[in-house]
């Protein structure tokens, strides 16, 4: 028993038993090929459900890495192990009664291979390595079948009941023991790139893992740009969610609470068809003929003008609207009443400069303006991707192909060349000033005497900068001048040159 509990350590559990024998129980950890797949036939249990082609076969599969561990229970009775073998059960959670028979009989053959001699070992050994070989689950555990009853052999134990029961079971015990070898050993984050045990990671629904720090620092991120609807797995090409769970532990009570007000928001204004109520501002569904009321204050306005729902009579335009309210401001009106008029004023035009200068989103409306860079442009709003140039809903560079929109304007070539000429004229410019100078012989700093002249010249196949840079110097003995009258001369160095 000693050894037993050394080699297997808490996985052996002595039980007291009443007649003073020794008695233990072994949780047995299966060792389970890698990429095994559990597969249970659902007609089996009462579910007779009839594919398309006739037949009766209706399974559900899943992977597993762990399976729930093989219970052998043992009493040793005093005679053992010169003349009677242990007295055992084999209890299992996913196997059928048939099949834990089957391992118990094998139990008999190796101890009657061995009779006299220790054999708990060599079952625990077996029972661990060799019992889903056995059973002819090599490459995949069929379970069941569950309408057959199974009651010779009292030493097999089954605690299969029916597939809605087993798969969850199973599948949750294999959850648990992935995360545990997962704390239990280092990982390494892929934003920060540093190593910490498993237990200081996140670990998301999608299965992607990051350091607890660089979750707060992405969560932080987004909360502080308001980019609520980006907040997901931070792996590429992974829309996986966060759970909201995980984003109140990451967050803290005030940011979670920000975090559903914005997201709230960010999902509304997605929405082509939600409008906001001009009293209350309120979301407001909008119907066909560009009317909504509001469910707060039951305001009934039109969602092009936002005034007062005019059946039968069309909108005013917002020059027409400006002009009026312009008006209304040099009538008598109450101060509060003027406040709001001209509100309403600097709104028109607000409404009217971004009309100018930037482009609905095509998908939710949004405005959006380009500042430079090329014309494929993506809304921070909803995340649709679109051409500025005709305000076509693309997906990728197809687009900028076949159509007729280029993907970079000229003026943003022009730019670009203007931006590269001016990098390339001063490296050479560097160069040059590195090539063609002497150090003092004083202090050592790096001095040059130059002339410079550029040249600009293009032509109709291309446009390019170029540039000469002439440099000459004339240095003749390079030592230090105390005075000039002694160091210039006609028998000395020339004080004046050409370039």
């Amino acid at each position: 028993m000693l050894a037993l509990e050394s080699i297997y350590g808490e996985n052996i559990f002595i039980l007291e038993h009443k007649s003073g024998l020794k008695c233990f129980q072994a949780h047995i950890h299966i060792e389970v090929p890698k990429g095994i797949r559990v597969t249970a036939k659902l007609n089996s249990s009462g579910f007779h459900e009839t594919r398309d082609d006739g037949s009766s076969d209706f399974s559900y599969s899943f992977q597993v890495e762990y399976l729930p561990p093989i219970i052998l229970t043992c009493l040793l009775p005093k005679s053992y192990p010169s003349l009677e073998a242990p007295y055992f059960t084999i209890s299992a959670q996913w196997l059928g009664s048939a099949k834990i028979s089957d391992l118990c009989c094998k139990l008999n053959s190796i101890w009657q291979e061995q009779a006299g001699q220790e054999v708990i070992y060599q079952w625990v050994e077996w029972l661990q390595g060799c019992s889903l070989s056995y059973l002819g689950f090599d490459d995949e555990i069929i379970l069941g079948p569950y309408v057959v009853r199974y009651d010779e052999d009292r030493r097999a134990i089954s605690g299969s009941v029916t597939p809605d029961i087993d798969i969850p079971s199973m599948k949750s015990y294999n959850d648990a023991q992935r995360h545990e070898n997962f704390c239990r050993n280092m990982q390494e984050c892929c934003i920060c790139l540093s190593e910490f045990a498993g237990s200081e990671f996140i670990r998301l629904p999608c299965q992607h893992f990051f350091c607890e720090k660089c979750m707060k620092t992405f969560s932080n991120m987004h909360m502080t740009e308001g980019t609520v609807l980006k907040l997901k797995c931070p792996e590429a090409k992974c829309d996986g969610m966060i759970p909201p769970g995980l984003l109140k532990r990451l967050l803290g009570e005030e940011e979670f609470e920000r975090w559903e007000s914005l997201t709230l928001q960010r999902s509304l204004e997605s929405m082509a068809d939600v409008v906001y109520c001009p009293r209350c501002e309120t979301a407001c569904l909008e119907d066909e003929d560009d009317h909504a009321q509001c469910s707060k204050c039951y305001y009934s306005f039109c969602t092009l003008c936002r005034e007062r729902r005019h059946v039968g009579l069309a909108c005013i335009t917002p020059e027409m609207k400006l002009v009026i309210l312009q008006e209304r401001q040099n009538s008598s009106l109450m101060k509060g009443e003027q406040s709001r008029e001209q509100d309403m004023i600097n709104q028109i035009l607000s409404v009217k400069e971004i009309n100018r200068f930037a482009k609905q989103c095509p998908s939710c409306k949004m405005a959006i303006s380009r500042t430079e860079g090329c014309n494929k442009m993506v809304c921070d709003n909803c995340g649709v991707f679109f051409c500025y140039r005709c305000n076509q809903a693309i997906s990728g560079y197809e687009h900028f192909r076949d159509g007729n929109c280029e993907l970079f304007p000229t003026e943003e070539i022009q730019r670009w060349e203007a931006r590269m000429d001016a990098h390339q004229i001063a490296a050479v410019q560097q160069q040059m000033l590195l090539n063609n100078g002497h150090p003092c012989p004083n202090c050592g700093q790096h001095n040059v005497k130059y002339v410079l002249v550029g040249y600009l010249h293009s032509s109709e196949e291309e446009k390019m900068l170029g540039s000469t840079v002439e440099y000459q110097q004339q240095l003749y003995s390079k030592k230090p001048v105390r005075r000039s009258s002694q160091h210039y001369g006609p028998k000395g160095c020339k004080q004046h040159t050409v370039g």
